[in-house]
């Protein structure tokens, strides 16, 4: 590992459990994939309020639609020993809806979400656990009705679960077993993953992190029951922890044959329709592809009842991160493009070398003040002064230049005190006592940082 990526997963660990608290999240999960070993893994706050369990990297998440990536695998694995093809109709693998609409869409259509297939029926209220998850048969009625092909094929980018409900069909149908059994063999055993499954697996509860409503409807947030998918795995079942996911993903990464050719991921990553306005989100086969700053990157994210969840893959430079969530209002892609957004950050510039940087140490921390809370980081072999509760922790940071006990401001925007210094004052085991703002205003370690019930003029 270079020491710039040292000193960026240092200060992410720190940026992600500050955000966990700062954003009421119940419990964050996250991991880093670099230099071909998971470079990071870390967990912050609770798997189960009620009950005050500390959330560990070994709980369990609901990852949602991570699982049409793992859909996409198996169906190119099934191409590549020439079971299907990805032009074949449907129907030619599930017979139950021959002469149907939607059996005359193909596999590819269905993997790249432009079969014009409805996205969840017209009574999709498992999504709100007031009923159960369709089995097979009540799959098929929905799939059979004509109301579920939405608009003609290839018309557009359109999002379905029913379609990769149904892809989970060809999946059996091709493989002569039931889909879960496939995916957990090919796929899940192949690479030697306990964190990873299918479905809910009720021997398991215990290990699961509880999911929890959302804050933007109540003042409090409540428990959800973990239920099974049925026959939506294929679309939503999968569970996970951090760790076990990016190391799964790290196997689509190029060179890398355990689940599939170079060929088959190339095909899975090739962008094919843009999600909507913004050009740079795509979707492939199975997987979306689109940018984080100038990065081409790939992924998925997923959203269970309860449990938010994002995976970003840079293939060019071989790092996945994965951030999961156990709320329905998770900031788990903010959190995992945070990841990405320091590395470019210590990207920007050329490294300091080892005698500028020794001893910069000292300087970093996290101080707070009646305005808010600023981080002194590290990063790049450079200092920066930044504000950990923005959506972007490389936005606007302020280039900082040591002199003496101070830290001179030498760039950022004209509202950031250009040209002034932090001075610093350490107690004598070298610990900073307080820093005195660049705007004349005192930060204090905010472990030591408290208000009363009153704000009120010193003496």
């Amino acid at each position: 590992m270079t020491q710039s990526l040292t000193e960026v997963l240092a200060y992410y660990d720190s940026w992600l459990a500050f955000n966990q608290h700062y954003q009421r999240v119940p419990g964050v999960q996250a991991a880093v994939y670099a230099g071909d070993a998971v470079a990071f893994s870390g967990a912050y706050g609770l798997a189960d309020v009620e009950n005050d369990v500390p959330l560990t990297e070994q709980h369990l998440f609901r990852i949602a639609s991570h699982s049409k990536t793992f859909t996409g695998t198996a169906v190119l694995q099934l191409v590549e020993q020439g079971r299907l093809r990805l032009d074949d109709k449907v129907e030619q693998h599930v017979i139950e809806i021959v002469g149907t609409p939607l059996g005359e869409r193909t596999v590819r259509e269905l993997l790249a979400h432009a079969g014009g297939v409805t996205r969840d029926g017209l009574d999709a209220d498992w999504w709100q656990l007031s009923r159960s998850f369709p089995d097979r048969d009540q799959l098929l009625d929905i799939l059979r009705q004509a109301s579920s092909a939405v608009i003609p094929e290839n018309d557009r980018f359109k999002y379905s679960n029913i379609g990769y409900g149904l892809l989970g069909l060809v999946v059996e149908a091709a493989s002569g077993t039931s889909y879960n059994s496939y995916v957990q063999t090919a796929i899940v055993g192949k690479l030697g993953l306990a964190g990873l499954g299918p479905e809910l697996d009720p021997s398991r509860l215990a290990e699961y992190a509880a999911g929890y409503s959302a804050l933007s409807y109540a003042e409090k947030r409540v428990p959800i029951e973990h239920v099974d998918t049925r026959a939506l795995a294929s679309a939503t079942g999968f569970f996970g922890n951090a760790r076990d996911l990016v190391t799964y993903f790290s196997a689509h990464l190029p060179g890398d044959d355990r689940l599939l050719s170079d060929k088959s991921k190339r095909e899975m990553q090739h962008p094919l329709w843009t999600t909507g306005s913004d050009e740079k989100a795509r979707y492939g086969l199975g997987l979306s592809v689109t940018k984080v700053g100038e990065r081409n990157v790939f992924g998925h994210g997923g959203g269970y009842p309860g449990h938010i969840t994002r995976t970003i893959v840079d293939p060019e430079q071989r790092i996945v991160v994965s951030v999961l969530t156990n709320a329905i209002d998770g900031p788990a892609a903010q959190l995992a493009e945070g990841l990405f957004r320091l590395l470019d950050l210590a990207d920007s510039k050329d490294r300091g070398d080892a005698v500028d940087t020794a001893g910069l140490e000292r300087f970093t921390g996290r101080f707070a003040n009646l305005w808010g809370v600023t981080d002194f980081v590290l990063i790049g072999g450079r200092l920066y002064a930044t504000d950990p509760t923005g959506a972007n922790p490389a936005d606007e940071p302020q280039p900082l230049e040591a002199d003496g006990d101070s830290l001179r401001v030498t760039g950022g925007n004209g509202y950031g005190s250009y040209g002034e210094s932090y001075r610093f004052e350490f107690d004598p085991n070298g610990t900073v006592r307080t820093v005195h703002g660049s705007s004349g205003l005192t930060l204090h370690p905010i472990d030591r940082f408290g208000l009363g019930e009153r704000v009120t003029v010193a003496p």
